[in-house]
């Protein structure tokens, strides 16, 4: 059986820009970090003593003779990516919902993966990983994501990742102090709505190809590399919760639905009670949301912070996708 263990994804900045439709034609970057909260996948030969050669446990379980039968994409396009014709189990469990702005979906593909080729003897890098996740998402499935999920589900740590017509990731190191400075800063509260991100990510993209949100991106970017150079200089966690706030109030704005009534109350409750600053996880919609408190103030800020419905420790996650057993 081989086991893995792959992280989820915490945007800092930049993302709404990672999408191919923008960075190919308008090189950015972003900054992202993974969390120390997983997603689990174990894959093992199914012995022949059932009427089915395919078993997948996930939400639901499959009970499938071929691959063509198999109902979940990812792991549809895995197979067919690969070759995987059958004689196999599958399980996942994850830490953390799907559906709520952390990337998970990437996730699950990137630890599939690396276990598919684990079982044929292959060992991956973390770029080949990445692109190969990538491309299953992109090319085989055709769904509207970008690519800093896969990414830092392959990687691991705190990474700038460079887009253009060639990808680059570059790691961030931070002094040991300032590492866990901003870590104990970070607090991530569940709104207790999900949503599908293809369906948010789907405007967005449809809205760059269109010729639309132009000036809106390119502001984000100017953001993102201001953020960067403040993170890789170390700077107060009061100058990255501004620029924080002040990507938050383009992105909110790149398309319908990426927020309403209640996560912008929450939002503004959240300025109120003291974050330095604030965000919606990924394409919008609901999910997760991202604070700056200092940590002095975090039990104070909890107890005020009434629409939140769950509460989750923070650590950053510095390996990326790993087999945890072979």
């Amino acid at each position: 059986m081989i086991l893995t263990k792959t992280p989820y994804r915490l945007s800092l900045f930049g993302g709404g820009t990672d999408y191919p439709a923008w960075f190919e034609k308008n090189p950015s970057k972003c900054i992202s970090a993974a969390m120390a909260n997983y997603c689990y996948v174990y894959v093992k030969k199914l012995p022949p003593f059932f009427d089915h050669t395919i078993r997948l446990g996930y939400s639901k379980v499959e009970s499938v003779s071929s691959v063509s039968q198999i109902q979940h994409p990812a792991i549809k396009a895995c197979f067919n990516h690969i070759g995987i014709k059958g004689d196999i189990s599958i399980g996942h469990d994850g830490e953390l919902p799907a559906r709520s702005g952390i990337g998970s979906s990437s996730s699950f593909t990137v630890g599939l993966l690396k276990a598919l080729y684990a079982m044929k003897g292959q060992l991956l890098s973390p770029y080949e990983l990445a692109t190969q996740a990538i491309y299953v998402e992109q090319v085989l499935i055709g769904e509207n994501v970008g690519i800093q999920d896969q990414i830092m589900a392959s990687y691991g740590g705190i990474q700038i990742i460079h887009m253009g017509s060639k990808i680059e990731v570059e790691r961030v190191h931070l002094s040991k102090d300032y590492h866990k400075e901003l870590e104990s800063h970070i607090l991530l509260g569940f709104s207790g709505i999900s949503r599908i991100a293809e369906v948010q990510a789907k405007k967005q993209v449809d809205k760059i190809k269109e010729g639309l949100n132009i000036n809106l991106l390119i502001k984000m970017s100017e953001i993102t590399n201001e953020a960067i150079d403040l993170i890789q200089k170390e700077e107060s966690i009061d100058q990255i919760g501004r620029l924080m706030d002040k990507n938050w109030r383009v992105k909110r704005i790149l398309a319908e639905g990426i927020t309403d009534e209640l996560l912008d109350a929450i939002y503004v409750q959240s300025i109120a009670n003291g974050s330095l600053g604030t965000k919606l996880m990924g394409a919008g919609g609901g999910g997760f949301f991202m604070f700056l408190v200092p940590p002095e103030k975090q039990n104070e800020f909890k107890e005020r912070m009434t629409q939140i419905k769950v509460w989750v420790p923070f650590q950053f996650d510095n390996y990326g996708s790993q087999i945890l057993l072979k």
